[in-house]
Protein backbone atom coordinates (compact mmCIF):
# COMPACT_ATOMS: atom_id res chain seq x y z
CA UNK A 1 0.00 0.00 0.00
CA UNK A 2 1.50 3.29 -1.11
CA UNK A 3 1.22 6.47 0.94
CA UNK A 4 0.38 8.23 -2.34
CA UNK A 5 -2.70 6.12 -3.08
CA UNK A 6 -6.40 6.63 -2.55
CA UNK A 7 -6.61 3.35 -0.67
CA UNK A 8 -4.16 4.56 1.96
CA UNK A 9 -5.21 8.21 2.19
CA UNK A 10 -8.98 7.73 2.06
CA UNK A 11 -9.47 4.32 3.68
CA UNK A 12 -6.57 2.89 5.67
CA UNK A 13 -5.32 6.08 7.32
CA UNK A 14 -8.73 7.38 8.50
CA UNK A 15 -9.70 3.94 9.84
CA UNK A 16 -6.31 3.54 11.53
CA UNK A 17 -6.57 6.97 13.16
CA UNK A 18 -10.08 6.20 14.41
CA UNK A 19 -9.03 2.84 15.90
CA UNK A 20 -5.96 4.38 17.52
CA UNK A 21 -7.97 7.27 18.96
CA UNK A 22 -10.56 4.86 20.40
CA UNK A 23 -7.87 2.73 22.02
CA UNK A 24 -5.97 5.72 23.41
CA UNK A 25 -9.12 7.29 24.84
CA UNK A 26 -11.00 4.20 26.03
CA UNK A 27 -8.47 1.41 26.68
CA UNK A 28 -4.96 2.97 26.81
CA UNK A 29 -3.34 -0.37 27.58
CA UNK A 30 -4.32 -1.56 24.10
CA UNK A 31 -2.79 1.40 22.25
CA UNK A 32 0.48 -0.35 21.39
CA UNK A 33 -1.32 -3.53 20.38
CA UNK A 34 -3.52 -1.54 18.02
CA UNK A 35 -0.48 0.15 16.46
CA UNK A 36 1.27 -3.20 16.04
CA UNK A 37 -1.84 -4.71 14.44
CA UNK A 38 -2.18 -1.74 12.07
CA UNK A 39 1.52 -2.00 11.18
CA UNK A 40 1.23 -5.68 10.32
CA UNK A 41 -1.91 -5.07 8.25
CA UNK A 42 -0.15 -2.25 6.39
CA UNK A 43 2.90 -4.42 5.71
CA UNK A 44 0.84 -7.46 4.64
CA UNK A 45 -1.34 -5.32 2.38
CA UNK A 46 1.66 -4.83 0.09
CA UNK A 47 2.70 -8.49 -0.03
CA UNK A 48 1.38 -10.87 2.63
CA UNK A 49 4.07 -13.45 1.78
CA UNK A 50 6.71 -11.36 3.54
CA UNK A 51 4.75 -10.73 6.74
CA UNK A 52 6.04 -13.96 8.35
CA UNK A 53 9.60 -12.76 7.69
CA UNK A 54 8.93 -9.52 9.56
CA UNK A 55 7.17 -11.31 12.43
CA UNK A 56 9.90 -13.95 12.75
CA UNK A 57 12.58 -11.27 12.56
CA UNK A 58 10.98 -9.43 15.47
CA UNK A 59 10.37 -12.54 17.57
CA UNK A 60 13.80 -14.12 17.11
CA UNK A 61 15.72 -10.90 17.70
CA UNK A 62 13.70 -10.13 20.82
CA UNK A 63 14.32 -13.62 22.17
CA UNK A 64 18.05 -13.29 21.53
CA UNK A 65 18.02 -9.93 23.30
CA UNK A 66 16.28 -11.60 26.25
CA UNK A 67 18.95 -14.31 26.32
CA UNK A 68 21.69 -11.69 26.33
CA UNK A 69 20.05 -9.83 29.22
CA UNK A 70 19.77 -13.10 31.16
CA UNK A 71 23.24 -14.54 30.43
CA UNK A 72 25.32 -11.46 29.52
CA UNK A 73 27.19 -13.32 26.80
CA UNK A 74 28.33 -10.95 24.08
CA UNK A 75 28.49 -13.84 21.61
CA UNK A 76 24.68 -13.94 21.59
CA UNK A 77 24.49 -10.44 20.15
CA UNK A 78 27.26 -11.21 17.65
CA UNK A 79 25.32 -14.27 16.45
CA UNK A 80 22.14 -12.17 16.22
CA UNK A 81 23.89 -9.46 14.19
CA UNK A 82 25.44 -12.05 11.87
CA UNK A 83 22.06 -13.73 11.38
CA UNK A 84 20.34 -10.42 10.57
CA UNK A 85 23.00 -9.41 8.07
CA UNK A 86 22.98 -12.90 6.53
CA UNK A 87 19.23 -12.73 5.92
CA UNK A 88 19.67 -9.29 4.35
CA UNK A 89 22.53 -10.59 2.20
CA UNK A 90 20.49 -13.60 1.08
CA UNK A 91 17.56 -11.56 -0.14
CA UNK A 92 19.49 -8.57 -1.45
CA UNK A 93 22.94 -9.71 -2.51
CA UNK A 94 22.98 -13.47 -3.19
CA UNK A 95 22.33 -13.07 -6.93
CA UNK A 96 24.96 -10.32 -7.12
CA UNK A 97 27.52 -12.48 -5.29
CA UNK A 98 26.70 -15.45 -7.52
CA UNK A 99 27.54 -13.41 -10.58
CA UNK A 100 30.62 -11.95 -8.90
CA UNK A 101 32.23 -15.30 -8.09
CA UNK A 102 30.95 -17.01 -11.23
CA UNK A 103 29.35 -19.86 -9.33
CA UNK A 104 25.73 -20.69 -8.54
CA UNK A 105 24.55 -19.80 -5.05
CA UNK A 106 21.25 -20.37 -3.30
CA UNK A 107 19.14 -17.31 -4.11
CA UNK A 108 15.49 -16.41 -3.47
CA UNK A 109 14.78 -17.11 -7.14
CA UNK A 110 16.45 -20.53 -7.06
CA UNK A 111 14.15 -21.75 -4.28
CA UNK A 112 10.98 -20.35 -5.81
CA UNK A 113 10.64 -17.17 -3.74
CA UNK A 114 10.79 -14.86 -6.73
CA UNK A 115 13.01 -11.85 -7.31
CA UNK A 116 11.01 -9.41 -5.18
CA UNK A 117 12.98 -7.89 -2.31
CA UNK A 118 11.03 -7.95 0.98
CA UNK A 119 9.90 -4.40 1.54
CA UNK A 120 11.82 -2.49 4.16
CA UNK A 121 14.25 -5.34 4.90
CA UNK A 122 17.25 -2.98 4.91
CA UNK A 123 15.52 -0.57 7.26
CA UNK A 124 14.16 -3.02 9.80
CA UNK A 125 17.45 -4.96 9.74
CA UNK A 126 19.34 -1.78 10.62
CA UNK A 127 16.88 -1.14 13.44
CA UNK A 128 17.74 -4.55 14.87
CA UNK A 129 21.44 -3.77 14.47
CA UNK A 130 21.18 -0.44 16.30
CA UNK A 131 19.29 -1.85 19.26
CA UNK A 132 21.31 -5.04 19.67
CA UNK A 133 24.63 -3.22 19.33
CA UNK A 134 23.63 -0.67 21.95
CA UNK A 135 22.24 -3.41 24.20
CA UNK A 136 25.60 -5.21 24.13
CA UNK A 137 27.39 -1.92 24.83
CA UNK A 138 25.20 -1.30 27.88
CA UNK A 139 23.53 1.74 26.31
CA UNK A 140 20.08 0.25 25.71
CA UNK A 141 17.78 -1.27 28.33
CA UNK A 142 15.61 -4.36 27.99
CA UNK A 143 12.20 -3.84 26.42
CA UNK A 144 9.09 -5.99 26.35
CA UNK A 145 7.99 -7.71 23.16
CA UNK A 146 5.20 -5.24 22.35
CA UNK A 147 7.47 -2.21 22.50
CA UNK A 148 10.20 -3.94 20.54
CA UNK A 149 7.73 -5.10 17.89
CA UNK A 150 6.39 -1.58 17.46
CA UNK A 151 9.90 -0.13 17.27
CA UNK A 152 10.70 -2.45 14.36
CA UNK A 153 7.35 -2.52 12.55
CA UNK A 154 5.85 0.97 13.10
CA UNK A 155 4.08 1.35 9.77
CA UNK A 156 4.97 4.95 8.84
CA UNK A 157 8.69 4.14 8.79
CA UNK A 158 8.98 0.36 8.29
CA UNK A 159 9.26 0.50 4.49
CA UNK A 160 11.78 3.30 3.88
CA UNK A 161 12.69 4.95 7.16
CA UNK A 162 13.71 7.26 8.57
CA UNK A 163 16.16 5.07 10.47
CA UNK A 164 15.07 5.58 14.05
CA UNK A 165 17.34 4.87 16.99
CA UNK A 166 15.60 3.11 19.88
CA UNK A 167 16.36 6.05 22.19
CA UNK A 168 14.38 8.38 19.89
CA UNK A 169 11.03 6.62 20.20
CA UNK A 170 10.81 3.92 22.87
CA UNK A 171 9.98 6.37 25.66
CA UNK A 172 7.13 7.78 23.56
CA UNK A 173 5.30 4.44 23.57
CA UNK A 174 4.38 4.97 27.23
CA UNK A 175 2.77 8.37 26.62
CA UNK A 176 -0.88 9.35 26.27
CA UNK A 177 -0.38 11.55 23.18
CA UNK A 178 -3.92 12.92 23.10
CA UNK A 179 -3.70 14.01 26.74
CA UNK A 180 -0.98 16.51 25.96
CA UNK A 181 -1.96 20.21 25.96
CA UNK A 182 -0.42 20.52 22.49
CA UNK A 183 -2.10 17.39 21.11
CA UNK A 184 -4.27 19.25 18.60
CA UNK A 185 -1.36 21.35 17.42
CA UNK A 186 0.87 18.33 16.94
CA UNK A 187 -1.86 16.51 15.02
CA UNK A 188 -2.28 19.56 12.77
CA UNK A 189 1.48 19.72 12.19
CA UNK A 190 1.49 16.05 11.28
CA UNK A 191 -1.34 16.58 8.81
CA UNK A 192 0.47 19.51 7.18
CA UNK A 193 3.65 17.44 6.89
CA UNK A 194 1.62 14.69 5.24
CA UNK A 195 0.19 17.13 2.70
CA UNK A 196 3.56 18.78 1.99
CA UNK A 197 5.16 15.38 1.54
CA UNK A 198 2.41 14.30 -0.84
CA UNK A 199 2.92 17.49 -2.83
CA UNK A 200 6.67 16.82 -3.03
CA UNK A 201 5.99 13.29 -4.24
CA UNK A 202 3.73 14.62 -7.00
CA UNK A 203 6.51 16.97 -8.11
CA UNK A 204 9.01 14.11 -7.98
CA UNK A 205 6.74 11.99 -10.18
CA UNK A 206 6.52 14.81 -12.72
CA UNK A 207 10.32 14.96 -12.84
CA UNK A 208 10.51 11.17 -13.22
CA UNK A 209 9.14 11.28 -16.74
CA UNK A 210 11.94 13.35 -18.35
CA UNK A 211 14.57 11.59 -16.21
CA UNK A 212 13.35 8.13 -17.23
CA UNK A 213 13.12 9.13 -20.89
CA UNK A 214 16.72 10.37 -21.04
CA UNK A 215 18.24 7.51 -19.06
CA UNK A 216 16.32 5.07 -21.28
CA UNK A 217 18.22 6.49 -24.28
CA UNK A 218 21.51 5.80 -22.50
CA UNK A 219 20.32 2.33 -21.49
CA UNK A 220 19.82 1.51 -25.17
CA UNK A 221 23.50 2.30 -25.77
CA UNK A 222 22.56 5.37 -27.77
CA UNK A 223 24.32 8.71 -27.83
CA UNK A 224 22.66 11.33 -25.61
CA UNK A 225 22.62 14.96 -26.73
CA UNK A 226 24.01 17.75 -24.56
CA UNK A 227 20.70 19.25 -23.47
CA UNK A 228 19.08 15.86 -23.01
CA UNK A 229 21.93 14.63 -20.82
CA UNK A 230 21.86 17.62 -18.52
CA UNK A 231 18.07 17.62 -18.49
CA UNK A 232 18.03 13.95 -17.45
CA UNK A 233 20.74 14.38 -14.82
CA UNK A 234 19.10 17.43 -13.25
CA UNK A 235 15.61 15.94 -13.45
CA UNK A 236 16.78 12.86 -11.55
CA UNK A 237 18.73 14.99 -9.07
CA UNK A 238 15.54 16.73 -8.02
CA UNK A 239 13.30 13.71 -8.55
CA UNK A 240 15.13 11.60 -5.97
CA UNK A 241 15.14 14.48 -3.50
CA UNK A 242 11.43 15.25 -3.77
CA UNK A 243 10.52 11.57 -3.93
CA UNK A 244 12.49 10.49 -0.87
CA UNK A 245 12.11 13.62 1.23
CA UNK A 246 8.41 13.60 0.31
CA UNK A 247 8.08 10.06 1.64
CA UNK A 248 9.97 11.04 4.79
CA UNK A 249 7.75 14.07 5.38
CA UNK A 250 4.67 11.87 4.99
CA UNK A 251 6.12 9.24 7.34
CA UNK A 252 7.02 11.81 10.00
CA UNK A 253 3.66 13.52 9.61
CA UNK A 254 1.66 10.30 9.84
CA UNK A 255 3.61 9.18 12.91
CA UNK A 256 2.99 12.57 14.53
CA UNK A 257 -0.74 12.17 13.95
CA UNK A 258 -0.45 8.98 16.01
CA UNK A 259 1.46 10.85 18.68
CA UNK A 260 4.97 9.64 17.82
CA UNK A 261 7.79 12.04 16.92
CA UNK A 262 10.28 10.69 14.38
CA UNK A 263 13.64 12.38 13.68
CA UNK A 264 14.19 14.81 10.84
CA UNK A 265 15.75 13.21 7.75
CA UNK A 266 16.37 16.08 5.30
CA UNK A 267 17.45 19.67 5.80
CA UNK A 268 17.71 21.40 2.40
CA UNK A 269 20.66 19.22 1.26
CA UNK A 270 21.19 20.95 -2.07
CA UNK A 271 22.11 24.08 -0.17
CA UNK A 272 25.18 22.33 1.27
CA UNK A 273 28.52 24.11 1.06
CA UNK A 274 30.64 20.94 1.26
CA UNK A 275 30.22 17.23 0.75
CA UNK A 276 30.37 16.71 4.50
CA UNK A 277 27.63 19.32 4.89
CA UNK A 278 25.60 17.51 2.23
CA UNK A 279 25.68 14.27 4.22
CA UNK A 280 24.67 16.14 7.34
CA UNK A 281 21.56 17.29 5.46
CA UNK A 282 20.73 14.32 3.17
CA UNK A 283 19.14 11.16 4.64
CA UNK A 284 20.39 12.37 7.99
CA UNK A 285 19.37 9.24 9.90
CA UNK A 286 21.36 7.00 7.53
CA UNK A 287 24.34 9.36 7.83
CA UNK A 288 24.13 9.11 11.62
CA UNK A 289 23.88 5.31 11.41
CA UNK A 290 26.93 5.05 9.14
CA UNK A 291 28.88 7.40 11.42
CA UNK A 292 28.02 5.70 14.71
CA UNK A 293 28.00 2.05 13.64
CA UNK A 294 30.64 1.98 10.88
CA UNK A 295 32.87 5.05 10.65
CA UNK A 296 33.63 5.41 14.38
CA UNK A 297 34.12 1.65 15.01
CA UNK A 298 36.50 1.60 12.02
CA UNK A 299 38.63 4.23 13.75
CA UNK A 300 37.04 7.50 12.75
CA UNK A 301 39.28 10.52 13.19
CA UNK A 302 40.89 9.30 16.42
CA UNK A 303 43.66 7.12 15.02
CA UNK A 304 45.48 9.29 12.56
CA UNK A 305 44.92 10.61 9.07
CA UNK A 306 45.44 7.36 7.15
CA UNK A 307 42.91 5.48 9.31
CA UNK A 308 40.42 8.35 8.99
CA UNK A 309 40.66 8.38 5.18
CA UNK A 310 40.34 4.59 5.01
CA UNK A 311 37.36 4.63 7.39
CA UNK A 312 35.63 7.31 5.31
CA UNK A 313 36.16 5.40 2.09
CA UNK A 314 35.06 2.02 3.45
CA UNK A 315 32.01 3.56 5.16
CA UNK A 316 30.78 5.24 2.00
CA UNK A 317 31.63 2.18 -0.10
CA UNK A 318 29.41 0.05 2.13
CA UNK A 319 26.81 2.83 2.15
CA UNK A 320 26.73 2.63 -1.64
CA UNK A 321 26.42 -1.15 -1.56
CA UNK A 322 23.54 -0.84 0.91
CA UNK A 323 21.61 1.10 -1.72
CA UNK A 324 21.74 -1.74 -4.20
CA UNK A 325 23.45 -4.94 -5.29
CA UNK A 326 25.26 -3.53 -8.31
CA UNK A 327 28.59 -2.07 -9.30
CA UNK A 328 27.06 1.29 -10.12
CA UNK A 329 25.96 1.68 -6.48
CA UNK A 330 29.42 0.61 -5.30
CA UNK A 331 30.97 3.23 -7.58
CA UNK A 332 28.59 5.90 -6.29
CA UNK A 333 29.63 5.12 -2.71
CA UNK A 334 33.31 5.03 -3.68
CA UNK A 335 33.09 8.42 -5.37
CA UNK A 336 31.52 9.96 -2.28
CA UNK A 337 34.16 8.30 -0.12
CA UNK A 338 36.92 9.75 -2.28
CA UNK A 339 35.22 13.15 -2.26
CA UNK A 340 35.03 13.18 1.53
CA UNK A 341 38.67 12.09 1.76
CA UNK A 342 39.75 14.91 -0.54
CA UNK A 343 37.76 17.33 1.61
CA UNK A 344 39.65 16.15 4.73
CA UNK A 345 42.99 16.69 2.99
CA UNK A 346 41.85 20.08 1.69
CA UNK A 347 41.00 21.24 5.19
CA UNK A 348 44.16 19.74 6.67
CA UNK A 349 46.12 21.85 4.18
CA UNK A 350 44.35 24.98 5.45
CA UNK A 351 42.81 25.75 2.06
CA UNK A 352 39.61 27.75 1.72
CA UNK A 353 37.02 28.43 -0.96
CA UNK A 354 34.36 31.14 -1.24
CA UNK A 355 31.04 29.89 0.10
CA UNK A 356 29.15 30.33 -3.18
CA UNK A 357 31.85 28.50 -5.14
CA UNK A 358 31.90 25.71 -2.55
CA UNK A 359 28.13 25.31 -2.76
CA UNK A 360 28.18 25.20 -6.57
CA UNK A 361 31.06 22.70 -6.63
CA UNK A 362 29.28 20.48 -4.09
CA UNK A 363 26.05 20.53 -6.09
CA UNK A 364 27.95 19.82 -9.32
CA UNK A 365 29.66 16.80 -7.70
CA UNK A 366 26.37 15.48 -6.34
CA UNK A 367 24.68 15.78 -9.75
CA UNK A 368 27.52 13.93 -11.47
CA UNK A 369 27.45 11.09 -8.96
CA UNK A 370 23.67 10.77 -9.17
CA UNK A 371 24.20 9.83 -12.84
CA UNK A 372 26.06 6.62 -12.00
CA UNK A 373 23.59 5.96 -9.16
CA UNK A 374 20.64 6.12 -11.58
CA UNK A 375 22.27 4.41 -14.56
CA UNK A 376 21.61 0.71 -15.02
CA UNK A 377 25.21 0.06 -16.10
CA UNK A 378 28.57 1.76 -16.49
CA UNK A 379 28.00 1.91 -20.25
CA UNK A 380 24.76 3.81 -19.72
CA UNK A 381 26.49 6.18 -17.29
CA UNK A 382 29.27 6.67 -19.84
CA UNK A 383 26.76 7.65 -22.54
CA UNK A 384 25.28 10.19 -20.12
CA UNK A 385 28.69 11.65 -19.26
CA UNK A 386 29.62 11.83 -22.94
CA UNK A 387 26.45 13.75 -23.63
CA UNK A 388 27.15 16.13 -20.74
CA UNK A 389 30.79 16.85 -21.58
CA UNK A 390 31.60 15.58 -25.11
CA UNK A 391 28.27 15.61 -26.96
CA UNK A 392 27.83 14.56 -30.55
CA UNK A 393 24.77 16.76 -30.71
CA UNK A 394 23.10 19.49 -28.68
CA UNK A 395 19.62 18.97 -30.12
CA UNK A 396 16.87 17.64 -27.85
CA UNK A 397 15.66 14.15 -28.64
CA UNK A 398 13.26 14.24 -25.72
CA UNK A 399 11.36 17.49 -25.88
CA UNK A 400 8.75 19.04 -23.67
CA UNK A 401 8.28 22.78 -23.28
CA UNK A 402 7.49 22.33 -19.58
CA UNK A 403 10.52 20.28 -18.56
CA UNK A 404 13.07 23.05 -18.05
CA UNK A 405 10.59 25.32 -16.22
CA UNK A 406 9.70 22.31 -14.05
CA UNK A 407 13.37 21.72 -13.25
CA UNK A 408 13.81 25.43 -12.49
CA UNK A 409 10.82 25.33 -10.11
CA UNK A 410 12.18 22.23 -8.40
CA UNK A 411 15.62 23.84 -8.07
CA UNK A 412 14.14 26.96 -6.50
CA UNK A 413 12.10 24.98 -3.97
CA UNK A 414 15.00 22.64 -3.15
CA UNK A 415 17.66 25.33 -2.71
CA UNK A 416 15.99 28.65 -1.90
CA UNK A 417 12.84 27.65 -0.07
CA UNK A 418 12.75 26.66 3.61
CA UNK A 419 12.63 23.06 4.77
CA UNK A 420 9.22 21.52 5.39
CA UNK A 421 10.10 21.36 9.09
CA UNK A 422 10.57 25.14 9.14
CA UNK A 423 7.31 25.67 7.27
CA UNK A 424 5.36 23.50 9.70
CA UNK A 425 6.89 25.05 12.80
CA UNK A 426 6.12 28.56 11.57
CA UNK A 427 2.67 27.90 10.12
CA UNK A 428 -0.04 29.55 12.20
CA UNK A 429 -3.35 27.69 12.78
CA UNK A 430 -5.48 30.27 10.99
CA UNK A 431 -7.90 30.10 8.05
CA UNK A 432 -5.34 31.96 5.96
CA UNK A 433 -2.73 29.35 6.78
CA UNK A 434 -5.14 26.49 6.11
CA UNK A 435 -6.06 27.67 2.60
CA UNK A 436 -2.74 26.84 0.86
CA UNK A 437 -2.60 23.48 2.64
CA UNK A 438 -6.12 22.64 1.50
CA UNK A 439 -5.32 23.76 -2.04
CA UNK A 440 -2.16 21.64 -2.15
CA UNK A 441 -4.08 18.63 -0.84
CA UNK A 442 -6.80 19.05 -3.46
CA UNK A 443 -4.28 19.38 -6.31
CA UNK A 444 -2.29 16.40 -5.05
CA UNK A 445 -5.36 14.17 -4.73
CA UNK A 446 -6.39 15.08 -8.27
CA UNK A 447 -2.87 14.33 -9.50
CA UNK A 448 -3.03 10.85 -7.97
CA UNK A 449 -5.57 9.85 -10.60
CA UNK A 450 -2.85 10.19 -13.22
CA UNK A 451 -1.63 6.91 -14.68
CA UNK A 452 1.98 7.77 -13.76
CA UNK A 453 1.62 7.21 -10.04
CA UNK A 454 5.13 6.02 -9.24
CA UNK A 455 6.28 3.96 -6.29
CA UNK A 456 8.70 5.62 -3.92
CA UNK A 457 12.28 5.17 -5.13
CA UNK A 458 13.66 4.03 -1.78
CA UNK A 459 11.18 1.13 -1.55
CA UNK A 460 13.66 -0.85 -3.69
CA UNK A 461 16.50 -0.35 -1.20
Amino acid sequence: MLFNSYGFLLIFLPVALLLHWAAERLIPSLRLCVLIFLSFVFYAWWDWRFLPLLVLSIGINWLLAELFVAWRRGAIVIVALAANLSVLAFFKYSAFLSGLIGAPLITPESIGMGAALPLGISFFTFHHVMYLTDLRAGLAPRYGLSKYALYIALFPQVLAGPLVRWSDVMHQFDERPYDRPDAAGRFAQGFVLLVLGLGKKILGDALAEPANAVFAIADRASAVSFFDAWQGALAFTFQIYFDFSGYTDMAIGIALMFGIVLPQNFNVPYRATSLQDFWRRWHMTLSNFLRDYLYIPLGGSRRGLSVQLAALFVTMLLGGLWHGAGWTFVMWGALHGLGLAVLVLWRRAGLRMPTVAAALLTFFFVVLTWVVFRATSFDAANFMYQGMFAPQSIVHRFTSPLTWPLIALAAAIATIGPSTRTIVLNLKPTPAGALPVAALLAVSLLALSHDRNYKFIYFQF
